[in-house]
């Protein structure tokens, strides 16, 4: 292969793994797997998978709970919906799941989130809310982290 066609392969493979992260942000409450991801886009589900992370830096699983959990922070400032009913809205199956994974992300468990933001951001615009309340994943916050002399 030359390397024209490889650079146009590697575009093309750049566009679909586009609309499969488009996908995921606008199907986020939806049922999704990396299985049906790599369908639509047309490739396996082990190429996706690497290929996303190659791309975006985290798998598609990864990127799809984030997006879902972000989703849940901004339903839980809300403050009318119970744990519950932001899982289920969010398109996650287990409360569970939903709750390990949220404490991982957010650093407190959904539940104490909602009750120490439900009123706390109601004054800012959301453009502002959603950026000092975005959840940061581990990886982040140790390489953000000040280091000592």
């Amino acid at each position: 292969m030359s390397s024209t066609s490889a650079a146009a392969q590697h575009l093309r493979d750049l566009a679909r793994l586009r609309r499969v992260r488009d996908r995921i942000d606008r199907e986020y409450a939806k049922p999704l797997d990396v299985e049906a991801l790599a369908r639509g886009a047309n490739m396996s589900a082990g190429h996706l998978s690497r290929q996303f992370r190659l791309a975006y830096g985290e798998s598609p699983y990864a990127y799809l709970m984030t997006r879902r959990i972000e989703r849940a922070m901004a339903l839980l400032r809300r403050g009318d919906l119970s744990v519950t009913e932001v899982c289920f809205a969010v398109g996650c199956a287990s409360l569970g799941t939903f709750s390990t994974r949220f404490t991982e992300l957010v650093g407190v468990p959904p539940s104490t989130y909602r009750a120490r933001t439900a009123h706390t951001t109601a004054e800012l615009p959301s453009c502002i809310t959603r950026q000092v309340t975005r959840p940061i994943r581990n990886r982040e916050a140790r390489a953000t982290q000040p280091q000592l002399a």
